[in-house]
């Protein structure tokens, strides 16, 4: 196989914040991996949460360039397997093991949902992201982009008050993601407000090993809690299963749409409900995610959305929250 690793700096159209961070600009990683005359791509993103740099992804990959160079390449799953041998984070993995399911669905000229023998007549409509910004400004972001569900960023000290305001401009459904700035007593305080205000659900309110205050928290809220950041790898889906009433799973954090496959499988059988989530990707990273949405009960896969500039076209999100998917095979992606 011929690999290439690019580095793109995508532009946001705004400010991004959380509770944590701001930024923007996103650096991205973008793999190319190509057999005969296919070429499959993937990407992850840099985090400095997690400490991942665009560096620190092309420096490991790098160390194995003619490892992966030399492979005789079968299946992704195979692939991925040989990945987790080697001194790799889970974002590079991640970045891999797209590139190689986009290459193998276009080596069968096959998308990958129907390789996965789902039906992609009935998906969930992605939320759209309202990052944490001056309640004016959030406002002029929901009238800019109309949707039929927000997800809400908070971790404020007027929460409650930024979501009652946000509900005078809007009927959507609203989705409240607090990326583990609320403690459980808060949580509990303000979910049946919250409730009132037509939110659906809440997502991370609490720091990823409180495993005690979600204890508290599932007993006593009366809004679902959805894990994130408590939820990485496949390892922590069962944990998640006893704490939370659901899991959001993200490519870049647990290795691709190889674990991602078996998290989703898992979730079920424990009666989860199964979101997967971006991390303001291009439409590389975007149109995998899509692939895996006849299987989903949630999606946040508005990444590119948040982009000034994308760099790929392949899933297109209509502006009623329909996907259109690409013809091609895999997960359809053609760089720009």
């Amino acid at each position: 196989m011929n690999l290439t690793l690019t580095k793109y700096v995508l532009p946001l159209k705004h400010t991004f914040s959380i509770s944590r961070e701001s930024h923007n600009f996103q650096d991205s990683m973008v793999v190319s991996l190509g057999l005969n005359d296919k070429v499959g791509y993937g990407e992850a993103t840099a985090n400095p949460y997690y400490k991942i740099t665009f560096e620190s992804m092309q420096q490991e990959i790098e160390s194995i360039r003619t490892e992966i160079e030399n492979y005789t390449f079968t299946t992704p799953e195979d692939f991925n397997k040989f990945l987790n041998k080697k001194h790799l984070s889970n974002f590079a993995i991640c970045a891999l093991d797209l590139a190689a399911h986009d290459l193998y669905g276009k080596i069968l000229n096959k998308p990958l949902y129907k390789i996965w023998n789902t039906d992609n007549s009935s998906y969930p409509i992605t939320n759209f992201t309202i990052g944490i910004d001056s309640i004016d400004n959030m406002v002029a972001k929901m009238k800019e982009q109309p949707w039929p569900i927000y997800k809400i960023k908070l971790g404020t000290d007027q929460d409650v008050a930024i979501v009652k305001e946000l509900r005078k401009y809007s009927d959507a459904i609203f989705r409240i993601d607090a990326n583990c700035a609320w403690t459980a007593e808060e949580t509990i305080s303000y979910a049946p407000e919250l409730k009132k205000l037509g939110v659906e659900f809440l997502e991370q309110p609490l720091k990823a090993d409180d495993w005690t205050g979600m204890e508290q928290v599932m007993h006593a809220s009366v809004l679902p809690v959805i894990a994130d950041e408590s939820c990485i790898v496949e390892s922590d889906v069962e944990q998640c299963g006893y704490h939370f009433n659901g899991i959001n799973i993200k490519l870049t954090k647990c290795g691709g749409l190889t674990p991602a496959l078996r998290m989703i499988k898992k979730g079920k059988e424990l009666g989860l409900k199964v979101m997967v989530g971006c991390m303001t990707e291009s439409s590389v990273g975007i149109s995998a995610i899509a692939q895996l949405t006849p299987q989903l009960d949630y999606v946040d896969m508005d990444g590119a959305m948040l982009l000034s500039k994308d760099i790929a076209k392949g899933i297109k999100i209509e502006p009623n929250g329909n996907l259109i998917f690409p013809n091609t095979g895999g997960s359809g992606i053609t760089l720009l």
